[in-house]
C-alpha cells in the first residue's frame, strides 16, 4: 500500500511535493534567499529581482506570508508607510536547503555557464 502526505487539505504523494509546494516556482526560492539574508523593503527586492513583474513579486510575497514562510510587517509611525518582509521561524528552516540549492547552482555556473554583470535601472 502506498503511502500519501496531507497537509492543509492537499494531498501528496510524496514529502519533496510538499517542499515544492511550498518553495516552487521561479521566483520564490530567489525571494526566500534574499529575505534570509536580511530584512528588505518591497523597493529593494523589486531591484535585486529586476526580471520579475511587480504583479509576480506581490503575489509571490502574499503567497509566501499566506503559508507562514514570510513576515510582512507595517511601519505606520512615519509617512510614507514602510512595509518589511522577513522570514518568519518557519521561514528560516528553509535556509540550510537554500544553502544547498545555491552551492549546487553555483558549481553548475562554473561547470556549465559564466557570470555576466547586469545592469541596472536608477
Amino acid at each position: 500500500m502506498m503511502e500519501l502526505y496531507k497537509l492543509n487539505g492537499k494531498t501528496y504523494p510524496c514529502s519533496t511535493t510538499v517542499t515544492m509546494d511550498f518553495i516552487g516556482g521561479k521566483w520564490k526560492t530567489v525571494i526566500l534567499w534574499y529575505l534570509a539574508i536580511s530584512p528588505h523593503r518591497y523597493s529593494e527586492l523589486r531591484k535585486k529581482l529586476m526580471m520579475v513583474t511587480e504583479r509576480t513579486l506581490s503575489l509571490q510575497l502574499k503567497k509566501l506570508e499566506e503559508d507562514g514562510l514570510v513576515n510582512r510587517k507595517v511601519y505606520t509611525k512615519k509617512a510614507p508607510m514602510k512595509v518589511e518582509y522577513s522570514l518568519t521561524k518557519f521561514g528560516e528552516s528553509l535556509i540550510p536547503l537554500l544553502e544547498v540549492l545555491s552551492t549546487w547552482g553555483e558549481k553548475v555556473i562554473q561547470e556549465k555557464g559564466e557570470t555576466i554583470q547586469a545592469s541596472t535601472k536608477n
